[in-house]
């Protein structure tokens, strides 16, 4: 059974199992995030635009719209992969803590750039007649489709992200402690009491060599 560190991480120094990296949620998110980037800003990079005119209405902001938000979201994805892989290195819980909020913080707020993308571009490409030859039109549809995936992958991202923190702030609260299974829940009373069944021990002088106090010869000189 792996080991849990702080914040859902494993333990710092713990050897690194590529198997078990690769199949952690976060990582898969962020492998399909970063895929759902290359396609949504290589659809409208490579045939997005006609005579130098943007096929969503003519409105150049909405192709450089979606071409920015997937250019930063390629390389976000790369740099929390990488974080990812850091991440059980990290020995300091407070430095964990800060790069789960930054998680949290980041993919949630790309989940919201990413659904206005696909309503801005969705909407301008509604109002757009269609290229001569059907130019660029499965291009610009499939960056449309891949923005609406990309609000999910993120938005699964910031919720994993939730639960490490959720794990971090739950450890912080709990007990520093154990209890411990070999301590003795009880111990025996004082010698000589209600619940013991030891005896006091004889006294060190035999009976017969105490005297009692008005027992006194003088010496003799």
């Amino acid at each position: 059974m792996e080991s849990v560190g702080a914040y859902g991480g494993g333990k710092a120094g713990g050897a690194f199992d590529i198997i078990s990296f690769a199949r952690r949620p976060q990582v898969i998110l962020r492998a399909v995030s970063w895929l759902f980037a290359v396609i949504v800003f290589g659809c409208i990079s490579s045939q997005g635009w006609y005579k130098d005119e943007c096929l969503y209405n003519k409105d150049s902001n909405a192709c450089n719209y979606g071409v920015g938000i997937a250019v930063i979201a390629f390389l976000a994805s790369m740099g929390f992969l990488a974080g990812e892989y850091v991440f059980e290195q990290m020995s300091s819980v407070k430095t964990r803590k800060h790069y789960v909020l930054i998680d949290l913080g980041f993919s949630a707020f790309w989940a919201f750039l990413y659904f206005v993308g696909f309503w801005y571009l969705a909407s301008q490409w509604g109002k757009s007649e269609n290229p001569p030859g059907d130019y660029g039109v499965n291009n610009v549809q499939a960056a449309i489709a891949f923005s609406f995936f990309s609000i999910f992958s993120w938005g699964g991202s910031a919720f994993f992200a939730f639960q490490r923190f959720r794990q971090g702030s739950d450890a912080a609260f709990a007990p520093s402690y154990e209890a411990d299974a070999s301590l003795p829940t009880s111990y025996p009373s004082y010698p000589g009491g209600p619940d013991s069944d030891q005896h006091y021990q004889e006294p060190p002088f035999a009976p017969g060599n105490q005297r009692a106090p008005g027992d006194f010869s003088a010496p003799a000189y």
